[in-house]
């Protein structure tokens, strides 16, 4: 078994507080975070982490599947104290739901925002893996940003849409396609029933990648699920309306942290 290789933000928040885990869309750093974690960050310590050869995560030329990245979060949030809240977005909301099924017992709830089951197709992803390897992380800016950003976020937003960007223009060519390679393998869709956490599902509203169908099949076969849109945003909701992302992320975790502290 292969343990990729993340890179984890320096926690920011109350020592003590429950810890919150942020998971990033492909493509992208802990930069989607930076304005959601400041209004989290005064009732939980939250670190957000990066894939293989995105922002500062080293790069690899070793396979993984999203199994994989789910233990490598795993690892990270034992070694952070052994319990945690989790949110992430498309690969990193597939991550959520390994992580869910296979080490049920560090996730006290989590929420997969932008994200599926299963992600596009098999084919979708070996084709812009060859893409990437062929053309580089470049070749795929114009359709990245088409996909990533609703209608007025690029205005609303120019700055970090921007950067986010260069983010993905920056990333390793082979670290991303492996990425692509793990999507391509990814699928829980017969696996749901297992998760047994309290999980939240987001979806922007206008998000063509993991529209509302992605959502509500995740939904459907989760027996502790709620679901929740955003308005106005599309793939990355974080980004795009980080307020808005964070009131539903913290309402979501607020409740459930009451209810574990009232249980311990």
């Amino acid at each position: 078994m292969t343990v990729p290789v993340l890179r984890f933000t320096e926690p920011v928040g109350p020592a003590g507080a429950p810890l919150l885990v942020l998971g990033p869309s492909l493509g992208t750093s802990a930069i989607l975070w930076e304005d959601v974690v400041p209004l989290l960050a005064d009732r939980y310590r939250v670190t957000a982490w990066e894939l293989p050869g995105h922002g500062a995560a080293p790069a690899t030329t070793d396979s993984f599947t999203i199994g994989e990245l789910a233990d490598a979060v795993a690892a990270a949030i034992a070694e952070f104290g052994g319990q945690a809240f989790y949110a992430g977005i498309s690969i990193g909301g597939a991550t959520g739901l390994e992580l869910l099924l296979r080490h049920p017992d560090l996730v006290d709830a989590a929420a997969v925002l932008a994200s599926g089951a299963s992600l596009a197709t098999p084919e979708s992803w070996r084709e812009r893996a060859a893409q990437v390897r062929a053309q580089s992380t470049s070749s795929l800016i114009s359709g990245s940003a088409q996909r990533w950003f609703g209608p007025t976020s690029v205005a609303d937003r120019p700055e970090l849409t921007g950067r986010l960007l260069h983010v993905l223009q920056d990333a390793d060519d082979e670290s991303y396609a492996l990425a692509c390679e793990a999507l391509a393998a990814y699928d829980v869709r017969e696996q749901l029933g297992g998760i047994e956490a309290p999980l939240l599902v987001v979806w922007g509203e206008h998000d063509q990648v993991a529209p509302v169908e992605k959502a509500g099949e995740i939904a459907s076969g989760v027996a502790n699920a709620e679901l929740v849109e955003i308005e106005d945003a599309a793939h990355l909701p974080a980004a795009e309306r980080p307020a808005a992302t964070a009131a539903v992320l913290g309402a979501f975790f607020d409740a459930h942290s009451r209810r574990e502290g009232a249980s311990r």
